[in-house]
C-alpha cells in the first residue's frame, strides 16, 4: 500500500499519541502502586506494565542462524527494537546508544540480558544484511526479520508501531519509534523504555530489574 509523507507522518504521529497515553495511565497506575522504588525508575525512561503481556505465536527468521519463535523469547531479559539496516537517523543513533548501555551494565546484568533488533523492512532486511549491520554495533546483537504481516502484529502486541515503506519508491524509508520493549524471561512483555535514551541512567536502573 502506498502512502504520501505526509499522510504517513500524520498517521505515525496519531498512533505514538495514543500509544503514548496508554503507557502514561500504565505509568501513573505503576507509580500509585510502588511509590518508593519507581520515581528513579521512570525517570530512567522505563514504564514497567501492572500485568504482563502474552507475545504473539510467530516465527522469525534470526541472524543465530534458525527460525526464532517469538512467544520463546526465554530464558533471559530482551530490550527488542524494531528499525532497519537503511534506516538514516533513528537506528544508528539507539544501536549505538545499546552498545554504550550494554558496557555500562555490570556483568552479572549483561549475562542476563539480550539485545534483539526485528526488521521493520523485510523486503531489504534478509538476515545476512541484518548480521553485517548489527556487527558494527555489536556483534551479539541479534536480528529477527520475516514477512511484513508477523512482523506488524508483533509490533501492535508490543505497542511499538510502525509504518510499512512505499517499497515501490527506489530509496524508500519507513517510519517507527525509538521506543524499546522489555521482554521477561518468562518470555512475556515486562514494560517498555522510551525514547529517546539516557543511557546513565538506565545503566543504574536496569540492574535493579534485571538483578532485584
Amino acid at each position: 500500500m502506498s502512502y504520501s509523507t505526509t499522510s504517513r507522518t500524520l498517521m505515525l504521529g496519531l498512533v505514538a499519541v495514543l500509544c503514548a497515553g496508554v503507557i502514561g495511565l500504565l505509568a501513573g497506575h505503576y507509580l500509585t502502586s510502588e511509590p518508593d522504588q519507581t520515581q528513579a525508575i521512570r525517570e530512567a525512561g522505563i514504564i514497567v506494565l501492572p500485568q504482563s503481556l502474552e507475545l504473539p505465536e510467530l516465527h522469525l527468521a534470526s541472524t543465530q542462524g534458525q527460525q526464532q519463535a517469538t512467544h520463546e523469547l526465554t530464558g533471559r531479559w530482551s530490550l527488542v527494537f524494531f528499525g532497519y539496516t537503511f534506516c538514516p537517523d533513528i537506528c544508528p543513533t539507539t544501536l549505538a546508544e545499546l552498545r554504550q548501555l550494554k558496557k555500562l551494565l555490570p556483568a552479572a546484568t549483561q549475562d542476563k540480558l539480550q539485545i534483539i533488533m526485528v526488521s521493520v523492512d523485510p523486503q531489504r532486511d534478509t538476515t545476512e544484511q541484518l548480521q553485517l549491520y548489527l556487527n558494527y554495533f555489536d556483534p551479539e546483537f541479534i536480528g529477527l526479520t520475516g514477512e511484513l504481516t508477523d512482523i506488524q502484529t508483533l509490533s501492535s502486541a508490543l505497542s511499538i508501531p510502525f509504518i510499512p515503506g512505499d517499497t515501490s519508491a527506489p530509496y524508500y524509508t519507513v517510519d517507527h519509534s525509538g521506543n524499546l520493549a522489555i521482554i521477561s524471561p518468562d518470555g512475556r512483555q515486562y514494560g517498555f523504555i522510551r525514547a529517546p535514551l539516557d543511557v546513565r541512567k538506565l545503566a543504574e536502573q536496569l540492574p535493579h530489574i534485571i538483578n532485584p
